[in-house]
């Protein structure tokens, strides 16, 4: 008889077999090794749990207990170590070169990528809205979506009302799965480094364009507190 074991895994409660736990693990310290010496190695590994979480929730339907076959199936879609220059884990097969247009799990259950809608709040203007339609509809500049928006509302029709119910029911894009989902890619570990990187990236700098803006700001205050004293002198 296997042992059992309650876990969390990115939020959300699992009871897991002692064969899947200990594969699971295994293949969690590997990649988290190989990102160790990252920035965004805290993130990268909490956006991988949150998406080997929904694959084990979508691949287990009613039953009670992660099985070793649900996490060789999120392996398959997420992609081995080995995938992404890491170390192998160990001498189980995956099937790595796979299109990314569909990876098939031993059962011939087959996994298909396509876009997903959602907010684009790390391109928008007010919500998102605009941003995420472009990803979805494959326009390269939200610019146009932006103005469709804008001439639709001038001429009295229905842009309006629409956008605020778009933005009422379309989740933002939050994690690197979601942002990957609404780029129509594949959601596997390797895409998911590159996002969160390039999100660290943008956000360094964009702190670090305030933090030379806030010092040209404190440059120019300490040169007119020099002449203020000048100024006081000479009007009394």
């Amino acid at each position: 008889m296997n042992k059992i074991f309650n876990i969390n895994l990115g939020g959300y409660p699992f009871t897991i077999d002692d064969n899947a736990y200990n594969h699971l693990m295994n293949y969690l310290d590997t990649i988290q090794g190989h990102f160790n010496n990252s920035e965004s190695c805290e993130e990268i590994m909490g956006d991988i749990e949150f998406r080997m979480a929904e694959l084990f929730q979508e691949g287990m339907q009613s039953r009670p207990i992660v099985t070793r076959k649900d996490v060789d199936d999120a392996i398959k879609i997420m992609g081995t170590p080995e995938d992404f220059g890491a170390e192998s884990y160990e001498d189980d097969h995956y099937q790595a070169n796979i299109p990314i247009a569909e990876k098939i799990t031993e059962s011939g259950k087959k996994y298909r990528v396509g876009k997903r809608l959602f907010r684009h709040t790390e391109d928008k203007v007010i919500s998102g809205v605009c941003s995420g339609i472009s990803e979805y509809l494959g326009i390269a500049d939200p610019i146009w979506v932006r103005l469709t928006f804008i001439l639709l509302t001038i001429a009295g029709g229905l842009a309006l009302p629409a956008y605020l119910v778009l933005w009422a029911i379309v989740p933002a894009a939050k994690t690197s799965s979601d942002i990957l989902a609404m780029k129509g890619e594949q959601i596997n570990i390797s895409n998911m480094a590159r996002v969160i990187e390039e999100e660290i990236e943008t956000l360094g700098d964009k702190l670090d364009l305030n933090s030379k803006t806030k010092s040209k700001k404190k440059v120019l205050v300490e040169e007119i507190n020099l002449e203020m004293p000048l100024r006081k002198g000479f009007l009394y």
